[in-house]
């Protein structure tokens, strides 16, 4: 979550598409700290493991998505009593209750629940923007997935980084239509393969012709499973 806005719109259509991938945080390298503005650690990733320590539910938590990133406020997400990382089933007619929560170090700009990439719902924070609390309903009538953000427009001197963001992981939607189509999201990343098999056939730098042509088949293959997507219904199965 370096750069979290170009970050969250590649997650986002990646969720779109059906591929269940948790959201977490972590750095190899100072590589990037003048761009970041941050020390490594700056980013973490919060686990809900039930209470235990042990590192077999800390990796259990993370490979569900239990849990939540940020690099300072905290987020709270309950959708029909179901945390992220767990399904919601849109089966049964009506509307479902949610419950979200905010603390902060630093006063938050938007907070948010986003579903299928759209914000549905924008809370207004009021005071030091630091703590909020709510429940209510929300009437969902399509399958997918549903979060949680908080973020601000610029920075802050107390967080060094771009500027103070958090995101929950997606409570999935269950939904007897299925999931919408996400034909787009399929495209844009067959396009993006295409431009960098593109970009990889004018490099020199490979050991010998047979691995450059083995690295052009897997990107051709990938990208003809996105164009694949593209020509469907544009979702894999969950």
């Amino acid at each position: 979550f370096a750069d979290h806005k170009a970050t969250a719109e590649v997650w986002y259509r990646l969720l779109n598409l059906g591929f269940r991938l948790p959201a977490a945080a972590g750095t190899d390298a100072m590589a990037n700290y003048a761009s970041l503005r941050g020390p490594v650690g700056m980013n973490r990733v919060f686990l809900d493991t039930a209470g235990s320590r042990d590192i077999d539910a800390a990796f259990a938590a993370l490979k569900s998505g239990q849990g939540f990133v940020s690099n300072s406020p905290l987020l709270g997400l309950l959708l029909d009593g179901r945390k992220p990382g767990q399904t919601v089933d849109l089966s049964a007619a009506g509307a479902r209750k949610f419950s979200v929560a905010l603390r902060s170090p630093v006063p938050v700009d938007h907070l948010e629940l986003v579903h299928n990439g759209k914000v549905i719902k924008s809370f207004a924070l009021a005071g030091d923007r630091r703590s909020f609390d709510i429940e209510g309903e929300l009437e969902l009538d399509k399958g997918g997935w549903l979060l949680l953000r908080a973020w601000n427009d610029g920075a802050d001197p107390q967080v060094l980084d771009l500027y103070p963001y958090a995101s929950t992981n997606p409570i999935y939607l269950k939904s007897p239509a299925g999931p919408p189509s996400a034909q787009s999201d399929a495209s844009y990343f067959a396009e993006w393969i295409d431009r960098a098999i593109w970009a990889m056939k004018a490099r020199t730098e490979f050991n010998d012709e047979g691995e450059k042509r083995e690295t052009l088949d897997y990107l051709k293959r990938a990208s003809d499973a996105y164009l694949s997507l593209a020509e469907s219904q544009g979702t894999i199965s969950p």
